[in-house]
C-alpha cells in the first residue's frame, strides 16, 4: 500500500509528540522538587535564622497563595501567550525563586522569594494538566502525576544529602534551582512542538466547538460545582492525611516516631506507585470507574484506621487511602476536556488547581485546630466523612453526564 501524505504527516507527528511528551514529564518531575523540600531543611533554616518553628507556616501560605492566584489566571494568560511560552516563563520563576532561596540572608528573603515560587508553579500546572488532557491519553496523565511524586520523594532525598555530607540546607536549593534552569532551555528549544501535537478525539459534543467562556458562565454549566466540590474534598484527604497521619500513629496508635514518619512517607509512595499502575489500568477501565474504585478504597483504608483494630490494620490502612488516592486527581483532570470542551478546559482547568491548592492549604490546618480542641483521634472520623462527600460528588458528576443533556449544558 502506498503511504498517502496524511499517514507521512502523522508519522512525522508521532516522534514530536512523543519527544514533548517526555519533556513535560521531566518538567513534572522538576514540578514536584521544591514541594518537600521547605519541610525537610525547616529544622536547619531555622536555627540558623533563629526564628520560631512555627513560621515555616507562613512560607507555605504565601507559596500557596500564588499558586492560588495563578491558576486562577492561567486560562486567560495560556490563551494569549500559549502552553510553551506559559511553561518556560513559569519554570524560569521557579528557578529564580530557588536561587533567592539559597541567598536569602535572612527569613523575611524567605517570603519573598516564596511568591514567584507559588506564581510559577500554579501556572505550569495548571497549563501542562490542560495540555495533557486535551492532546494525550488517560494514562499518560496518570504517569504525569507519578513523576510528579518521584519529583516530591526526591527533593527531599537531594537536600538531606547535603547536610548528611556537613553541607548547607542552601547548597540544596542551589541544586534543584540549577535543574529548574536547565529545564527551561529545554523548554525554550521544544517551542515549536507544542502547535504540532494534535488534539485527541473527544467525541461529538456541542460544548467542544464553544468558544472559551468567563469563569461566571463556566458556573452555570450542568456539573461544574460538584466538580468543584469534588477536587477541593479530595485534596483535602490527601494532605490532611500527610500532614497529621503520623501525629495520629505517635499519639493514639503508639508507634514510635520514626515509625510513624516512614508511614507517612510509605503514604505518598503508595500514591506514585498506585499511579504508575493506574496507567495501564486505563487500557480496560475508564476515567469515571477509575474514580470511583478510588474512592471506595479510601473508604476502606480510613475504615481500617477507624476500627478499633491493632496497629498493623491501621497501618495497612495508610496504604489503602494512598492506593486509593492514586488514580483520583489524574482522572478528574483528564475529563475536564471531555465534560466541558477543549476551550472551556483551559479556564476551568486553572480553576480546578486553584480549588484543589485550598483544599490542600486550608483543611489541614482547619483539623488541626479541631483536634486540638478534642483529640487527634477523630481524624479517620474526618476522613471518613470526606471520602463520602467525595464519592457522592464523583457520582453525582458521573450521573450528570450520563443524563441526556451531558455535561456542558446551561441548568
Amino acid at each position: 500500500m502506498v503511504e498517502g501524505p496524511k499517514d507521512a504527516a502523522a508519522l512525522r507527528i508521532k516522534p514530536m509528540s512523543t519527544a514533548l511528551l517526555i519533556l513535560i514529564y521531566f518538567a513534572f518531575i522538576s514540578l514536584g522538587l521544591p514541594d518537600g523540600v521547605l519541610g525537610a531543611g525547616w529544622p536547619a533554616m531555622q536555627s540558623e535564622f533563629r526564628i520560631p518553628y512555627g513560621l515555616a507556616g507562613l512560607v507555605h501560605m504565601v507559596t500557596a497563595g500564588g499558586t492560588i492566584v495563578s491558576s486562577v489566571s492561567a486560562g486567560r494568560v495560556l490563551r494569549r501567550f500559549g502552553t510553551g511560552k506559559v511553561a518556560a516563563f513559569s519554570v524560569g520563576l521557579t528557578a529564580v525563586a530557588l536561587f533567592g532561596f539559597s541567598a536569602s540572608p535572612s527569613f523575611w528573603w524567605l517570603i519573598l522569594a516564596a511568591v514567584p515560587l507559588g506564581l510559577g508553579a500554579g501556572a505550569v500546572d495548571a497549563g501542562l494538566n490542560a495540555f495533557v488532557a486535551a492532546h494525550y491519553e488517560s494514562r499518560h496523565m496518570s504517569w504525569l502525576h507519578c513523576f510528579w511524586g518521584i519529583g516530591a520523594l526526591s527533593g527531599p532525598l537531594v537536600l538531606s544529602l547535603f547536610l548528611s555530607r556537613g553541607g548547607s540546607w542552601r547548597s540544596g536549593y542551589l541544586s534543584i534551582g540549577i535543574l529548574q534552569f536547565v529545564l527551561v532551555g529545554a523548554l525554550a528549544l521544544a517551542m515549536p512542538l507544542w502547535a504540532k501535537v494534535p488534539g485527541r478525539d473527544l467525541g461529538e459534543s456541542p460544548q467542544n466547538e464553544t468558544s472559551p467562556r468567563p469563569f461566571s458562565f463556566l458556573l452555570k454549566l450542568r456539573g461544574v460545582k460538584w466538580t468543584l466540590a469534588t477536587f477541593l474534598i479530595y485534596c483535602g484527604i490527601e494532605s490532611t492525611m500527610g500532614l497529621w497521619g503520623g501525629s495520629f500513629l505517635f499519639k493514639i496508635k503508639a508507634c514510635d516516631a520514626a515509625s510513624a514518619a516512614r508511614w507517612v512517607s510509605m503514604f505518598y509512595a503508595s500514591i506514585t506507585v498506585g499511579r504508575f499502575i493506574t496507567g495501564f489500568v486505563t487500557y480496560r477501565l475508564s476515567n469515571t470507574a477509575l474514580i470511583r474504585a478510588g474512592a471506595l478504597t479510601i473508604l476502606a483504608g480510613v475504615t481500617l484506621m477507624l476500627a478499633p483494630l491493632s496497629l498493623p490494620f491501621s497501618l495497612a490502612g495508610f496504604a489503602f487511602v494512598g492506593f486509593g488516592c492514586a488514580p483520583i486527581f489524574p482522572c478528574m483532570l483528564h475529563e475536564t476536556p471531555v465534560k466541558f470542551g477543549e476551550k472551556n478546559a483551559q479556564v476551568l482547568m486553572g480553576i480546578q488547581m486553584a480549588v484543589a491548592y485550598v483544599g490542600a492549604t486550608f483543611l489541614p490546618p482547619i483539623f488541626g485546630f479541631v483536634a486540638s480542641a478534642t483529640s487527634l483521634a477523630i481524624l479517620p472520623a474526618v476522613l471518613l466523612g470526606y471520602a463520602c462527600i467525595l464519592l457522592v460528588g464523583s457520582e453525582r458528576t458521573r450521573w450528570l453526564g450520563a443524563k441526556k443533556q451531558g455535561y456542558g449544558q446551561i441548568k
